[in-house]
């Protein structure tokens, strides 16, 4: 699934099961002190798909830890991002000069809880997601929405180095429609999306300060999955 949605320049590793009897670093070990069995599960599998990502990259394997917001610590000239849900675990790497910064994030297609759409949502967002929900009931798109605005997030940190709130965003979605047999199953739909920044965002390499992140996304096998990724000398795509 993943792999239908990063640009071509990256790798992406996913996986629907855990890797029980995988072995972490002992300095990753440590991150996980206290860690519960279902945290330890996620993080281990994580580690694994962006571990096999940075192999495909000709990447040695190391460590990989994390910083102060829980966000991965790449090796140097490397990018990328990890995402785990209830039965996928997935990482998708790039070399930093092919991509400045790149943000994936996989939800249940299942609707948010009660209260949620309100809290990460837009009222343009809301309205779009009452029209297209009566077209097309069988995704979730608010839950759409709140995995492509983590996906955003994902993408933001590594080049601002601070918050960026779910209201600081403004999410327009363009529905491709019922996709063809593939990856995302029978059923399956796929699309793209547009995050415009609401706030001032942090100037790129080339000079340039970013303003807009592109996207896409794919549901499928009961789950959604999204994507994006700044490119040198550009906006996101």
């Amino acid at each position: 699934m993943l792999g239908g949605v990063v640009p071509d320049v990256a790798v992406a590793v996913e996986t629907f099961t855990d890797e029980i009897d995988a072995e972490l670093f002992p300095a990753e070990e440590a991150l996980l002190a206290r860690a519960v069995e279902k945290r330890r599960r996620e993080f281990t599998t994580g580690r694994i798909c962006a571990r096999r990502a940075l192999a495909r990259l000709g990447v040695e394997p190391a460590p990989l830890l994390s910083g102060p917001k829980r966000e991965p610590l790449w090796p140097a000239g490397v990018v990328g991002s990890i995402t785990h849900c209830d039965g996928y675990r997935a990482a998708a790497v790039a070399w930093s000069r092919h991509l400045v910064s790149v943000g994936i994030d996989a939800e249940p297609n299942g609707p948010t809880p009660q209260g949620v759409l309100e809290r990460i949502s837009l009222p343009s967002e809301r309205e779009w997601i009452r029209a297209v929900s009566s077209r097309a009931p069988e995704v979730s798109w608010d839950r759409l929405l709140f995995c492509a605005k983590e996906s955003v997030y994902k993408a933001w940190f590594p080049l601002a180095q601070e918050w960026l709130g779910f209201e600081d965003a403004e999410i327009t979605f363009t529905d491709g429609g019922p996709g063809r047999q593939g990856a995302e199953g029978a059923g399956g739909r796929s699309g793209t999306f547009v995050a415009r920044l609401l706030v001032t965002g942090p100037v790129l390499p080339d000079g340039q300060r970013l303003t807009t992140l592109r996207g896409r996304f794919v549901v499928g096998q009961g789950l959604i999955v999204t994507a994006l990724a700044v490119e040198p000398g550009g906006d996101a795509s």
